[in-house]
């Protein structure tokens, strides 16, 4: 197959992003693209030459894809059923293969393309998320205004039962119970009311690293007091970006004192930012330049059962939270046309990455 392509048309092939093998019509594998062999783990001077089907035994669905299109002629796709792993990374993926001739219409091999589906699908699954978030913000403002005027009630009947009973009276507890618990549903349903506000960001030129700085230093005392080191690693050249400095500094001082809070123990807090040049925001849409702000925690991590839990309402593993803190940070972050991601192994910390859109204020001149 080499003999029959130029040089260009296999620089071509080298430079693309996409992988592309070539089998033969017996079955081997003639060429394969730089892509290719790191979508799939394995290196082309071992799989050239070889069978395509004892090379790639263990993904059993482009086995028979090939199978089907070397024998039938005939375009296949699958964007559902194929997951690469290669060195241990899962990466879902859309594979097509098409029916390679000649001019004179002979069928001498096939093409296998291979898509990294991987930023599609942290898509899809932020979609996902937003849409629930959204219904269950719909619902809970309603709730929240219908429990606020009672709730008022309730509170002030308890200040007044407080100030009319002795400063020894056995009974004072009680009220102050009451008025503790009152405030914190209060707190619930402030949470709730900004979950379900329409209000969008309000987009002024914004310097990451001043917002995560300032963060950082009001809370070394807190990261202090549990024995927690804090580290920064900012990219210089990242410019001021066009944002909602409030919310951003509401997104980072939550994730920030979660991590800081998740090591009850001491440990370890980065916190970094670089750029991702010519990542995929979205289907059919150019490839942009995005932010990532991470921040990491050597905590105790998340189990595999909690971290798709991770982000839902109510759902929290402190005494004391509500669940909402992180539901309102995706929310604000969606808003900004980026994306919120949690790695996580028990063990192993945490790591929350944020990314936004890397867009600036236009230069007046």
């Amino acid at each position: 197959m080499h003999t029959d392509l130029s040089g260009y048309a296999l620089t071509v092939l080298d430079s693309v992003g996409d992988g592309v093998i070539v089998i033969n019509a017996e079955g081997l594998v003639t060429l394969m693209n730089p892509a290719a062999e790191e979508m799939t783990g394995r290196s082309r001077r071992q799989v050239v030459g070889s069978r395509f089907l004892d090379s790639f035994k263990a993904e059993p669905v482009l086995v028979e894809m090939v199978e089907r299109t070397s024998a039938s002629g005939i375009s296949l796709s699958d964007q559902d059923n194929v997951v690469l792993n290669p060195s241990g990374r899962v990466i879902p993926a859309n594979a097509t293969t098409f029916p390679l001739m000649r001019s004179d219409g002979e069928t001498i091999g096939v093409v296998l393309t291979l898509r990294d589906l991987t930023s599609i699908r942290e898509l899809e699954a932020a979609v996902r998320q937003a849409d629930r978030l959204a219904t269950l913000g719909t619902l809970a403002a309603g709730l929240a205004h219908e429990v606020k005027n009672p709730l008022g009630g309730i509170k002030g009947a308890a200040q007044l039962l407080e100030r009319e009973l002795d400063d020894d009276s056995d009974l004072l507890e009680y009220p102050r119970v009451m008025i503790k618990e009152a405030e914190r549903i209060d707190k619930i349903i402030r949470q709730l009311l900004e979950l379900a506000s329409p209000r969008g960001p309000r987009y002024t030129p914004v310097n990451l690293h001043m917002v995560l700085g300032d963060i950082i230093l009001l809370q070394r005392e807190a990261a202090g007091s549990r024995d927690v080191s804090i580290s920064t690693g900012f990219d210089p050249s990242i410019p001021p970006i066009m944002a909602d400095e409030a919310q951003l500094t509401q997104v980072f001082l939550n994730l920030i004192r979660n991590a800081i809070e998740a090591m009850s123990e001491g440990g370890r807090l980065s916190v970094t930012s670089r750029v991702l040049a010519e990542y995929h925001l979205a289907r059919n849409e150019n490839r942009s330049r995005m932010v990532a702000v991470e921040v990491a925690d050597t905590g105790p991590g998340i189990s595999e059962e909690n971290l798709a839990k991770v982000g839902t309402p109510f759902f929290t593993t402190k005494d004391n939270g509500t669940g909402l803190g992180l539901a309102i940070c995706q929310k604000i972050v969606g808003e900004h046309r980026g994306m919120l991601k949690i790695d996580s192994k028990p063990g192993q910390g945490t790591k929350i990455s944020v990314l936004l859109p890397l867009i600036q204020s236009p230069v007046k001149g």
